[in-house]
């Protein structure tokens, strides 16, 4: 029976599906760290895992018998991708499934910041009657710069046009711009339109210290600032001077660079205690909807690639999917080389084996292959597969895809 390991508190929806798919299914609440993620790991075919849980080349080197890995979360930055994909393991993450949520958040801190809710809660919280319009703002009207006009980008600018928002944006890629929202050429234009600017950016090693000193003190004079992608991508010393100064009204923070492991840790922050700051502990995509959709999502993705090689969406691995009814199905990752399609498919013939149905899609250094075949695959055939200088994994399935 094939097992699976599930950190950092997966949707129990992951555990149903991978077990219904014949997984022995082992689900743990926090992240592990390299060492005890190694020890972990020991028969573990897939390995699940969010936001925290490091997949260094170090445990893939240490654990050669792992399969996959599934990001339970948008990012992928916590798996070293390359060393993956020289291992043969598909990742596949969710690009998709927590974008509603992350948005509806940043409607709600935009609101929130701009009627200062934090400061009212907190006076009334401690006893002061505070009742004053001074600082409270509607947003209809006001200027929303969103940098990063992704997946969750491009459907904030929708709900902030709904309520009556002007957007702008700025992307790195030429992006189709939704609604009226209007495209600014660089960054600097945007900080000088917004009243409010968000950032909603990948993890790609270029976006570290994306936001400083030098950006706050372009944006207009007291607007509000959020950061709901990655936490490297802001200075939050320079984000504490210019709140303190006054420069920027308000802020929301949902990302950090240094994040607790485990829920209950000791969290600091140079942002803590600051008014009209809201601080949320990496809680975006947190909702049951879309922890539940994640869950179902990726588990779905693990549970295809192990029954039949399918790769659709994988973010390491070139995309193949074959549909079909034969008898036996292999799945070949090999080196990027040409006449490796030619030596399988003779070995095929010369088992005296038919191929019914196969695709083939590289990407960049490897090729990967799924032949469907007529027969049961023969021992030899797979020792001569595994043997071919250019394998890099071959996954066998003997059911009907």
């Amino acid at each position: 029976m094939p097992r699976a390991l599930l950190l950092e508190n997966i949707d129990p929806v992951a555990v149903e599906l991978l077990s219904s798919a014949g997984f022995e299914v082992e689900s743990l609440h926090g992240a592990l760290d390299e060492a005890d993620l190694i020890a972990a790991l020991d028969g573990v075919d897939v390995l699940g895992i969010r936001s925290k849980t490091q997949v260094t080349a170090e445990v893939l080197a240490r654990r050669p018998a792992l399969s996959a890995v599934g990001a339970f979360c948008i990012g992928t930055n916590q798996i070293d991708l390359t060393a993956a994909a020289e291992a043969g393991v598909a990742v596949f993450n969710a690009p998709y499934s927590n974008t509603r949520s992350v948005v509806e958040l940043a409607i709600a801190e935009i609101i929130s910041l701009a009627r200062r809710l934090t400061d009212r809660d907190r006076a009334l919280h401690a006893g002061i009657w505070d009742k004053s319009a001074t600082g409270s703002h509607e947003i209809r009207g006001r200027t929303l710069g969103i940098v990063g006009y992704g997946n969750i980008g491009s459907q904030l600018s929708v709900l902030a046009e709904a309520l009556g928002m002007r957007v702008v944006f700025y992307d790195l890629e030429d992006k189709l711009a939704l609604g009226n929202a209007q495209r600014c050429d660089s960054l600097d234009e945007l900080l000088e339109r917004a009243e409010a600017v968000t950032l909603h950016v990948d993890g790609r090693g270029g976006n570290a210290g994306l936001f400083g000193a030098e950006q706050f003190a372009k944006m207009r004079r007291r607007s509000l600032f959020l950061n709901l992608s990655r936490g490297f991508v802001v200075d939050h010393e320079a984000l504490r001077d210019h709140i303190l100064s006054g420069h920027i009204a308000g802020a929301a923070v949902d990302v950090f660079p240094d994040e607790p492991k485990k829920q209950g840790d000791e969290f600091g922050s140079v942002l803590r205690g600051l008014p009209n700051v809201i601080l949320t502990p990496h809680v975006g995509g947190s909702t049951q909807e879309a922890q539940y959709d994640i869950g179902r999502f990726v588990a779905g993705k693990l549970v295809d690639y192990s029954r039949t090689g399918t790769t659709t969406l994988s973010v390491n691995m070139p995309a193949v999917a074959l549909h079909g009814s034969s008898v036996s199905r292999f799945a070949l990752l090999h080196r990027n080389v040409p006449g490796v399609l030619a030596r399988v498919d003779a070995l095929v013939g010369e088992h005296g084996l038919n191929v019914d149905g196969q695709m083939l899609s590289t990407r960049g250094p490897f090729g990967y292959v799924v032949t469907d075949v007529n027969g049961a695959l023969p021992a030899e055939l797979l020792a001569q597969l595994r043997a071919l200088p250019e394998t890099v994994r071959l996954v066998t399935s003997h059911h009907r895809p």
